[in-house]
């Protein structure tokens, strides 16, 4: 609780040694994270912080933040499945717009909406540390993915965002879309269970055709369809740098193995991809055999859970 944290607090503000601290699911609340908070103002050791799970609010986000201004050596923070909300995210944003030395920040279950994605979208404009930033399973939606894609558009430092489970849907997709097109550092975007459909996997397709940077792209449970498939097919045939594929759990079907296929026999840089539970037949197997015939480059095929028989896997 947060009579035990004021008592590590006291030790972390003398201790020269302790460089990673697990407090996960503790109870400390707003008032241990203001114990805490005290101690990471002095601290010139401790790196790596893990918070999840204590009944932080806004409050105690707030706190954090003030420390986060003038800490100098805390380069990774777990405050996921807290409940900081969008003020949280605010107070969280300020932070980020001085702090120089976080490059990871793990906000995953936290409330926060559209409008907190706004407050930390404009953090990212001018942050020059933070490389991860995860805040799958909140309620950013659409207008939230908006912010944050206009923060990708000049940022030069972040390489891996989480926004899985957030209902951003086709127009959020669109949104994202816009940034990928110019963005030059993100590597890695995971977009798991967001409803984006065939219309988002098509805005998505559309900044793949001109991305030079994005090495993996997670799209895992999103109602993508053969055309879908097909127009992620259609960017697979001319990009260049893209190396992995999450396309399990959707419904591809026969069809769309066949959109990827065509893809598969002239892509010259994917090692993995995932279509696995997709309602793949011995058909669509096929189409993806034929492509194996000739692909050079791929290394990894996740086909599980689908409805291949023997004459498929013939």
């Amino acid at each position: 609780g947060a009579v035990g944290a004021g008592h590590l607090s006291d030790s972390l503000k003398v201790n020269t040694v302790l460089t990673t601290l697990h407090l996960s699911e503790n109870s400390i609340g707003d008032v241990g994270a203001g114990h805490l908070s005290d101690s990471l103002k002095v601290n010139k050791v401790l790196t790596t912080l893990s918070l999840r799970n204590n009944s932080i609010g806004a409050v105690g986000a707030g706190h954090l933040s003030d420390s986060l201004k003038v800490n100098t050596v805390l380069t990774t923070l777990y405050l996921n499945e807290n409940s900081i909300g969008d003020v949280g995210a605010g107070h969280l944003s300020d932070s980020l717009k001085v702090n120089k030395v976080l490059t990871t920040l793990h906000l995953s279950e936290n409330s926060i909406g559209d409008v907190g994605a706004g407050h930390l979208s404009d953090s990212l404009k001018v942050n020059k540390v933070l490389t991860t930033l995860s805040l799958r399973n909140n309620s950013i939606g659409a207008v939230g993915a908006g912010h944050l894609s206009d923060s990708l558009k000049v940022n030069t430092v972040l390489t891996t965002l989480y926004l899985n489970e957030n209902s951003i849907g086709a127009v959020g997709a669109g949104h994202l879309r816009d940034s990928l097109k110019v963005n030059k550092v993100l590597t890695t975007l995971h977009l798991s269970e967001n409803s984006i459909g065939d219309v988002g996997a098509g805005h998505l397709s559309d900044s793949l055709k001109v991305n030079k940077v994005l090495t993996t792209l997670s799209l895992r449970n999103n109602s993508i369809g053969a055309v879908g498939a097909g127009h992620l097919s259609d960017s697979l045939k001319v990009n260049t740098v893209f190396t992995t594929l999450y396309l399990n759990e959707n419904s591809i079907g026969d069809v769309g193995a066949g959109h990827l296929s065509d893809s598969l026999k002239v892509n010259k840089v994917l090692t993995t991809l995932y279509l696995s539970e997709n309602s793949i037949g011995d058909v669509g197997a096929g189409h993806l055999s034929d492509s194996l015939k000739v692909n050079m480059v791929l290394t990894t095929l996740h086909l599980s859970r689908n409805s291949i028989c023997a004459v498929g896997a013939g």
